[in-house]
C-alpha cells in the first residue's frame, strides 16, 4: 500500500518531562529549524495537531482582516 502524496505519518515518544521530539523527516518536509516557534491545537474527541505555521499566519490574518483591509 502506497502512502498518498503528501501525506506523511510519524510516531513520537512522550519523554518524563512531557517533551516530544518531532523526527528529522518531519522538520525538514515542514521546514522546522531549532528555536521555531510551534502551535498546538487540540480538540478532545479529535485529538491533537500541530499545523504548518504557514497555515495559522494566513489563519490569524484571515480572523483579524476588516472590511477596510480588502
Amino acid at each position: 500500500m502506497s502512502r498518498p502524496k503528501g501525506k506523511y505519518a510519524w510516531t513520537v515518544t512522550v519523554g518524563e518531562k512531557g517533551q516530544i521530539v518531532i523526527p528529522k523527516q518531519a522538520r525538514e518536509v515542514f521546514g522546522i529549524k531549532p528555536g521555531d516557534n510551534l502551535i498546538l491545537l487540540g480538540d478532545e474527541e479529535r485529538g491533537l495537531a500541530i499545523p504548518p505555521k504557514s497555515e495559522i499566519t494566513k489563519f490569524i490574518s484571515a480572523v483579524f482582516e476588516t472590511e477596510q483591509d480588502k
